[in-house]
């Protein structure tokens, strides 16, 4: 079981902020070989939700308030750490993050853009495939949301 910490942009501590980047940069750049500005000014409206395993971060997402992304609530650079990824930790982080939209945001109606081949992934967690595939980052994408 992870040890989850759900904190905004300022109350991250300065390691904590440098291993999120890292671990961020390590996945979305790096493994998946795409190059895109990660660090895209969104960071000091989110709500960072931190996956911690024997005091490592190894799970991550942030989220967003209705409005400050999507119209709904949204979630996203959701990830986990490539050789964690047999224990089913994403289900860990996910659940932890809509739990915490559900409390600090009181609106239950989450969005999200998800990468194609994680559809199953977050029908499982109750989201649906909303409109058409679409590129991102030359990776092909699919809104989802839910309610």
């Amino acid at each position: 079981m992870l040890d989850i910490k759900t904190k905004y942009f300022n109350e991250l501590s300065i390691d904590e902020l440098h291993d999120l980047l890292q671990l961020r940069s390590e996945i979305f750049v790096v493994e998946q070989n795409c190059v895109y500005q990660d660090i895209d000014g969104k960071d000091r409206k989110a709500l960072h939700v931190l996956g911690f395993k024997n005091n490592r971060l190894i799970a991550y997402t942030r989220a967003f308030k209705p409005g400050d992304y999507f119209t709904e609530a949204a979630i996203g650079r959701v990830l986990v750490q490539k050789n964690e990824r047999d224990s089913k930790y994403g289900y860990d982080i996910m659940n932890a993050t809509i739990e915490a939209i559900t409390q600090e945001f009181s609106n239950p109606k989450i969005k999200l853009s998800a990468q194609t081949y994680l559809t199953d992934f977050y029908e499982n967690l109750g989201f649906i495939q909303v409109g058409e595939e679409y590129l991102e980052d030359g990776i092909p994408h699919i809104a989802m949301v839910r309610s």
